[in-house]
């Protein structure tokens, strides 16, 4: 069966200050960045950075969003900011880790919402205006009460909208993907996954399936670990994943991070050419980070110390082509 959405979008983070945020990741990590890539416009008041972990969007199409949103009127889209303070309060003021959505992106976003009208389910549209002259939909939300609520996507936070405005190149729909050019040892490659924390994975995976015909790719047990994971997939195959990973231990790093934080956005994975190479490059960035084999899921992972990146998760893994 075909996934009903064409990629994830980006591993993004809701932050104070999405400059800040910008300049760790490409200093600490080594990620792409460019004054092109940051979106900011009148009427609409967030800052947003579309970092590549490659500058070409053909081999890597989903990005790193970190995102910050000020404190003005919102003339674009009068009912954001409801929404936006909901999302705070549902995933927790103190939580290190915080989406503004879980962005999906679809080649029939007409269809899609036909069916979510036709099933009389909760979603909101935004405006159009000159700045953003294109739909998008959030979930669990309505115009006359536009706080979120977690019934429909089990506490995603999903937005969708439609490819076209992301302008993707064609290259970018060749099967196989196009391999990066050129490339050197310590380059990274793509964004593989955006891990995201959840109570009760059947619950979450049931909603999917019933109001949006979405299924996971794959659904493993690792015990050793102490985590169930769900991968849900995208048509486009090197699109990244969305993880959706529950502890069944309490005491792993999965666990502890629920008990201590709450379910919600947990990792963004990135792969690289060669995995020592980038820990030699990360060494020479000054960046603390430590290696980690990961048991029963199989092989090793580079997870930068957290305290690096004003509390974001991000792992290197090898890049698999």
């Amino acid at each position: 069966m075909t996934p009903p959405f064409t990629m994830l979008l980006s591993g993004d983070l809701m932050v104070k200050d999405a400059d800040r945020m910008a300049e760790l990741l490409t200093a600490k990590v080594g990620v792409h960045g460019h004054p092109n890539w940051r979106q900011a416009f009148p009427g609409h008041p967030y800052v947003a950075h579309f970092l590549r972990t490659h500058k070409s969007l053909a081999v890597a199409p989903t990005r790193i969003e970190p995102q910050g949103h000020l404190d003005a009127p919102n003339q674009g889209d009068p009912m954001f900011p409801v929404y936006l303070h909901s999302l705070a309060e549902f995933q927790g003021p103190a939580r290190p880790i915080k989406t503004h959505a879980t962005v999906l992106i679809t080649d029939d976003l007409e269809g899609m919402v036909q069916r979510l009208h036709e099933r009389k389910l909760p979603f909101r549209v935004a405006r159009l205006t000159p700045e953003m002259p294109f739909d998008r939909i959030w979930l669990g939300c309505r115009p006359e009460d536009p706080r979120y609520h977690p019934d429909i996507d089990g506490g995603l936070c999903i937005e969708i909208m439609a490819a076209g405005p992301l302008r993707l190149p064609a290259a970018a729909y060749e099967v196989p993907p196009p391999p990066p050019r050129d490339p050197r040892p310590a380059d990274l490659v793509r964004v593989v996954a955006r891990g995201f924390l959840v109570r009760d994975l059947a619950d979450v995976l049931a909603r999917l399936r019933e109001n949006l015909d979405w299924e996971p790719a794959v659904i493993e047990e690792f015990p050793d670990e102490g985590l169930r994971r769900a991968r849900m997939g995208f048509a486009l195959g090197h699109s990244g994943t969305l993880d959706l990973i529950e502890p069944t231990k309490w005491a792993t790093d999965e666990g502890r991070y629920l008990y201590n934080w709450g379910p919600g956005p947990y990792y963004i994975r990135l792969s690289a050419v060669d995995l020592d190479a980038k820990e030699k490059d990360l060494a020479d960035r000054g960046t603390r980070f430590s290696r980690i084999t990961l048991g029963s899921a199989g092989g090793e992972l580079i997870r930068i110390d957290p305290d690096e990146l004003d509390g974001a998760l991000i792992e290197i893994v090898q890049h698999r082509g």
